[in-house]
């Protein structure tokens, strides 16, 4: 039987005629691409090649220096950043070339784009199935007026939900208040569903507890991000609309994170992440202290060596770890983008180690170098230098003692949602030049499906657990 490389979801998809044709017509283009230097440029089209890799050998290079060095070294690297692009483009004019090198980036471009359409899978697996939903009695809802500059009194949200026929709390004063206990007490007197007006540090709070008594749980879009609710297809830019899931909502079934005995929607973030979140000023100025900060975390001046086990798999001194339920999308290192499904059963695991430019560099070649490992696990205990460690739990700074045990709930947590939503898009495939050749193949080869969604096998830089090398990846 002929196959797809998988989608993000892990599972094999049967290769269509069209998607044969497309993965064909990328090869056309790069070749075209490739072709049209080479015809119209002659012997300057190597000059014009190593032109352009000086460029990005240059430009990543002191894009690491940036982020790991301070005063006049840091600001003389961001002007050689910014000017070496700028300067491909005057050499590239001046020797006449310049509407050469842009037929060909589009060239390049068109091929990419056509690539990963060819090797996006053409069935419903990436969505998460819709469950039927019996309408609450008592719905709860907790709202922080604060959040997200304000959205719960701009969206006019506590009035809206009242109407709707919830009972809603508003977290207001100076003093901290503990969300679970209030979502507790709510359930105990009665209430059948959950909700949070909030950020994602607030809604895993109260997300356990809904899990923990088996009720639905409502996610309103009122916080600053909301990466949660992008992995469920909620409006972001109007959080009343989630408020539909009162009056006509249907149930995701979703996994949940464990972090030693509190709970995460996103991630968990050690090393140098949690690091600058624990930064006092880091609310304030993100950028300004993620800046002051890097250098003496990536010369290992600062903070605890770290080493994880994860399932069996020991990822020795990360400079950063991030643990997500679920894995993000390929090629993010940083945890920003999407998930393609919530209920795959596994973590997400990436740990990043960056000790020279070449590393650095190596980074943004995707799975395949020795400064980033990638893989999924069904727990990872992670131990340290010293007796506590920083760690950021969606977004909110915390310190656990070590050894830090983050583990997977598998459909731990009933979401209700809108009928009438967004929805997520198809996650994009990564584009692996070995796969599509099969796919393109006029023999019709059989295309690898490559590990499982639930398998802690793929490593970046190292064999998976059968001995095979993973595809390389762009």
């Amino acid at each position: 039987m002929s196959g797809l490389p998988p989608d993000t979801s892990g599972t094999t998809l049967r290769a269509t005629r069209s998607q044969r044709w497309l993965a064909r017509l990328s090869f056309a283009l790069a070749f075209l691409a490739v072709a049209v230097v080479v015809a119209f440029a002659g012997l300057k089209s190597a000059a014009m090649l190593g032109v352009g890799l000086a460029a990005a050998a240059v430009s990543l290079a002191t894009a690491f220096l940036v982020l790991s060095r301070r005063g006049v070294l840091r600001w003389l690297s961001l002007a050689i950043f910014v000017l070496a692009p700028i300067t491909v483009i005057v050499v590239y004019a001046l020797a006449g070339l310049l509407w050469l090198a842009a037929v060909s980036a589009v060239g390049w471009f068109l091929a990419g784009v056509v690539a990963r359409a060819a090797l996006t899978g053409n069935g419903p697996d990436w969505r998460m199935p819709e469950l039927p939903a019996a309408p609450a009695r008592h719905p709860f809802l907790i709202m922080n007026p604060r959040s997200g500059g304000g959205k719960v009194a701009k969206f006019d949200l506590r009035r809206k939900a009242e109407a709707l026929g919830a009972e809603v709390f508003l977290i207001s004063g100076p003093e901290p208040v503990d969300v679970a206990e209030v979502a507790r007490k709510a359930v105990r007197a009665g209430s059948d569903l959950l909700g949070v007006a909030g950020g994602d540090g607030t809604q895993a709070l109260v997300a356990g507890v809904a899990a923990e008594h088996g009720i639905p749980f409502v996610v309103i879009t009122a916080g600053t991000r909301n990466h949660f609710a992008l992995d469920l297809g909620l409006d972001r830019t109007d959080p009343a609309a989630c408020l539909a899931a009162l009056s006509d909502g249907v149930d995701l079934q979703v996994d949940l994170g464990l972090i030693g005995d509190q709970t995460f929607v996103n991630n968990a973030s050690f090393g140098a992440y949690a690091e600058v979140v624990q930064t006092p000023a880091y609310r304030d100025d993100k950028l300004g202290t993620t800046l002051d900060t890097l250098p003496e975390l990536l010369d290992g001046q600062r903070g605890a060596r770290l080493s994880a086990v994860a399932d069996s798999v020991t990822i020795d001194a990360p400079q950063a770890l991030l643990v997500s339920s679920n894995p993000y999308g390929t090629g993010d290192i940083a945890g920003l983008g999407r998930r393609a499904r919530l209920d795959r059963g596994v973590l997400g695991v990436v740990a990043v180690t960056v000790d020279s430019v070449g590393q650095a560099v190596g980074l943004l070649r995707g799975r395949h170098t020795t400064g980033l490992r990638v893989l999924t696990a069904r727990t990872i205990v992670v131990t340290a230098s010293s007796e506590r460690i920083p760690v950021g739990i969606d977004g909110e700074a915390a310190s656990l003692p070590v050894p830090v045990r983050c583990a997977i709930r598998p459909g731990a947590l009933r979401v209700r949602v809108p009928r009438d939503r967004p929805g997520v898009p198809p996650p994009k495939a990564t584009i692996s030049w070995s796969r599509l050749r099969r796919l393109a193949s006029w023999r019709r080869e059989p295309v690898s499906a490559g590990a499982p969604a639930g398998h802690s096998a793929v490593t970046a830089g190292h064999q998976d657990r059968s001995g095979q090398e993973p595809d390389a990846g762009l």
